[in-house]
C-alpha cells in the first residue's frame, strides 16, 4: 500500500470546478426567509460532499463558510402520455456564513 499525505488529499478534493459543483440558487420563500439569518440555499451536483460544496462557494463568492446542511431530493414520479417517467434527484445545499454576503441577484437594476 502506499502512504498518502494530507496534501495529496487535499489537492484531490479541490480538482472540481467550484461552477461544476453549485449549479445555481434556489429561488423560493423559504430560502428569501433564510436569507435574513445568513443562509443561502444552493443546488449542487448530486456527487458532490459538504468539502466540495464549502470549497466552491468560498471560490466563487469570495465568502467564509460557517456550515453547510445537505438535502437529497427524490424526483417526482410523473404520468405521462406514454406511461410513468420521473423527474430526476437532486441536491441542494443550505450554506451559513461566518462573515460577507452573497448577492445572488447580480447587483442593482438600472
Amino acid at each position: 500500500m502506499t502512504a498518502v499525505t494530507s496534501a495529496a488529499v487535499s489537492s484531490a478534493i479541490h480538482t472540481k470546478d467550484p461552477r461544476d459543483v453549485v449549479l445555481a440558487p434556489v429561488v423560493s420563500e423559504k430560502s428569501y426567509g433564510l436569507i435574513d439569518e445568513g443562509k443561502y440555499t444552493f443546488l449542487v451536483d448530486p456527487r458532490s460532499n459538504k468539502t466540495e460544496i464549502k470549497f466552491a462557494v468560498e471560490k466563487i463568492f469570495s465568502v467564509k463558510v460557517d456550515s453547510i446542511n445537505t438535502i437529497n431530493r427524490a424526483g417526482k414520479r410523473k404520468r405521462t402520455k406514454f406511461g410513468w417517467g420521473q423527474r430526476k434527484n437532486t441536491k441542494r445545499a443550505i450554506v451559513t456564513l461566518k462573515e460577507g454576503t452573497i448577492d445572488i441577484f447580480g447587483g442593482p437594476l438600472a
